[in-house]
């Protein structure tokens, strides 16, 4: 691959710090700037290693930079390529790490309207319910799925340096539409945080709240892992692909009415077969086997 000369990571944190960490392993990259909201994570980051030199302003970010990744949650997205589009060289390639894209396009496609052939939106499909720069590793990607969500303007040199960028993390990268995308991990990712978080919320709202944490254990801890993520981040995932995960939402609501009336019944076998194709099917999943002939 072509080696990143000067790599430029607006949001240096978990997501951000991993990729930088990746590329140094990987002797991908010569030299990572950092820039963001909070001087003492960047400072943090820098004595971690994860970074090089942390970036005074976005001119002096992105003078001779070769790639930016804004790995900020996705609300941040307007507001920082706003900042960054008026020092914007012609030799930069754009990418993100947003775990939405339909707004993100929306946000590239306002502010950075004339550099569109540089810019390629994505999306690697890796992470930890820990955040911050402290919880960065090397190799967080290996082996995980990175998606590309090109635009119909991205050049062909920008596409392919953004895939060997993230194929030099140790990554298997792919392509969908944000549409896609989108509509897919409403379904298998903000769903799930969206439960975990209700049902830790709901049981804290509760008088008993301490009585019932003290005897929560294994299968408690193992559903509600993802409880423990970054609210911020979270917050603005939900908001930004609501459309899609209101229509994941009615559809479990469906499903919980479906067995709550079994329940309500009695209906020991509804129940063990609603059990066992979920048994099934996680076993199929957990152990690379197709599912439902797929």
């Amino acid at each position: 691959m072509r080696k990143v000369g000067k790599l430029v990571v607006c949001g240096v944190g978990l997501i951000g710090g991993s990729a930088a960490l990746a590329l140094k392993a990987a002797a991908a990259v010569d030299r990572v700037v950092g820039i963001g909201r909070s001087r003492a994570s960047l400072e943090t980051a820098r004595d971690l290693g994860v970074i090089d030199d942390i970036a005074e302003g976005w001119g002096d970010a992105l003078d001779q930079a070769d790639v930016v990744l804004i790995a900020a949650p996705v609300g941040q997205t307007d507001a920082i390529l706003a900042a960054m589009a008026p020092h914007l060289g012609a030799q930069t390639i754009v990418t993100d790490a947003g775990s939405t894209k339909a707004d993100v396009v929306a946000a590239i496609r306002r502010r950075l309207g004339a550099c569109l052939v540089n810019v390629v939106p994505a999306h690697p499909i890796a992470g930890a319910e820990k955040s911050g720069v402290e919880a960065a590793v090397s190799d967080l990607y290996r082996g995980r799925r990175v998606v590309l969500t090109p635009l119909p303007e991205s050049g062909g040199e920008a596409i392919e340096r953004v895939r060997d960028m993230w194929e030099a993390c140790g990554a298997l990268v792919g392509e969908m539409s944000p549409e896609e995308h989108d509509a897919v991990f409403a379904a298998v990712s903000h769903l799930p945080h969206l439960l975990a978080f209700a049902l830790v919320h709901e049981f804290a709202s509760r008088p008993d709240a301490e009585r019932l944490f003290s005897f929560a254990a294994g299968g408690f801890r193992d559903f509600t892992r993802i409880a423990s993520s970054h609210p911020e981040m979270w917050r603005d995932i939900c908001v930004a692909n609501r459309v899609a995960l209101l229509a994941e939402l009615d559809a479990y609501t469906d499903e919980l009415a479906r067995l709550r009336g079994a329940l309500s019944r009695a209906d020991a076998a509804a129940l063990e077969a609603t059990f066992d194709l979920a048994r099934t099917t996680r076993d199929d999943w957990v152990s690379g086997r197709r599912i439902n002939g797929q």
